[in-house]
C-alpha cells in the first residue's frame, strides 16, 4: 500500500472495520501478485471454520445490502404465491363445491401474513442500513490526486 491508500484508510472513522471491504472500498489502483502458498513453519492458524465464517458474515454485512433485499422479495413473492392459492382454494369452492379442508387456507393465511411481515422487515432494514451508511460517515469520494496547491500560489 502506499502512503495515499494508507492515510485514505486511517481517515474513515468505522469502528467495525472489514479490512478486505475497506481495501476495496477506497478505489486505488490495485496490482495483485501471484504467489505460491505454503505449510505453517511452526505454529497452528487460531482462525477456526466458526471464526472464518463469522468474518465473511461481517463482510457481507458490512459492505452488502443484499440479504435485505433478499428478505424483501422472499417476502414479496411469498405474499404473492399465497394470495394466488387462498384465490385457488375460493374459486375451487365456489366454482365446483368442493369443500377444503381447513389446514391448506389456515397455511395460506399464515404465509400470507408471514410475507408480509418479511417484506416490511425488508423494508425498515433498508431504511436502517441506508442509516447505518450514513452514520459510519464515509466520504463521498477519496481523491487521490490534485493540483490544490498550484491553485492556491495562482488565486
Amino acid at each position: 500500500m502506499k502512503r495515499d491508500m494508507v492515510e485514505a484508510i486511517l481517515a474513515m472513522s468505522e469502528y467495525n472495520r472489514f479490512s478486505k471491504g475497506i481495501f476495496g472500498w477506497v478505489g486505488f489502483r490495485t496490482k495483485w501478485l501471484p504467489y505460491e502458498n505454503r505449510e505453517r513453519a511452526a505454529g497452528e492458524t487460531k482462525w477456526s471454520f466458526w471464526k472464518l465464517l463469522r468474518y465473511a458474515l461481517d463482510g457481507i454485512i458490512n459492505f452488502s445490502q443484499a440479504p435485505l433485499n433478499i428478505a424483501s422479495w422472499m417476502g414479496t413473492f411469498m405474499t404473492i404465491v399465497s394470495f394466488a392459492a387462498i384465490v385457488f382454494i375460493v374459486l375451487r369452492k365456489l366454482i365446483f363445491g368442493d369443500p377444503v379442508a381447513g389446514w391448506a387456507s389456515t397455511i395460506c393465511i399464515v404465509v400470507f401474513i408471514g410475507g408480509i411481515q418479511l417484506m416490511i422487515l425488508g423494508i425498515i432494514g433498508k431504511y436502517l442500513s441506508k442509516t447505518y451508511l450514513e452514520v459510519k460517515n464515509r466520504p463521498h469520494f477519496i481523491i487521490s490526486d490534485s493540483n490544490f496547491n498550484d491553485v492556491k500560489k495562482i488565486g
